[in-house]
C-alpha cells in the first residue's frame, strides 16, 4: 500500500502563487504515475497534472502554462507549482499515486482563490 500526505493548500488572491506537495511512503516502488486532480462543489473530480515514472507530464489544458508538476525522488514528493491562480481554480486538491495495486488518494487540500 501507498500513503499519501498533501500540504501547501490554503486562500491566495487571484493571480498569486501556492506549491502542493503530496509526500508519498509505503510501496513507493510499486507507483506507475502520480497526479493531481481537483473538484470543485458540484462537479467531477479532474485530473490537473500527472507525472510517470519516467518523468513524463500531462497537464490539463485549463492550467497548462500556469501550473507545474514536478518530483523530488529522494524526499518521495511530488509537488505542484500553481501560478497566475484564477477564481475558477478553487478547489480541493487530491494527490493521487497510480500503483500496481491501484489508485490511492490523499486526504485533499483545499485551494481558495478569491479576493
Amino acid at each position: 500500500q501507498v500513503q499519501l500526505v498533501e500540504s501547501g493548500g490554503g486562500l491566495v488572491q487571484p493571480g498569486g502563487s501556492l506549491r502542493l506537495s503530496c509526500a508519498a511512503s509505503g510501496s513507493i516502488f510499486s507507483i506507475y504515475a502520480m497526479g493531481w486532480y481537483r473538484q470543485a462543489p458540484g462537479k467531477q473530480r479532474e485530473l490537473v497534472a500527472a507525472i510517470t515514472s519516467g518523468g513524463s507530464t500531462n497537464y490539463a489544458d485549463s492550467v497548462k502554462g500556469r501550473f507545474t508538476i514536478s518530483r523530488d525522488n529522494a524526499k518521495n514528493t511530488v509537488y505542484l507549482q500553481m501560478n497566475s491562480l484564477k477564481p475558477e481554480d478553487t478547489a480541493v486538491y487530491y494527490c493521487n499515486a497510480d500503483t500496481v495495486e491501484g489508485d490511492y488518494w490523499g486526504q485533499g487540500t483545499q485551494v481558495t482563490v478569491s479576493s
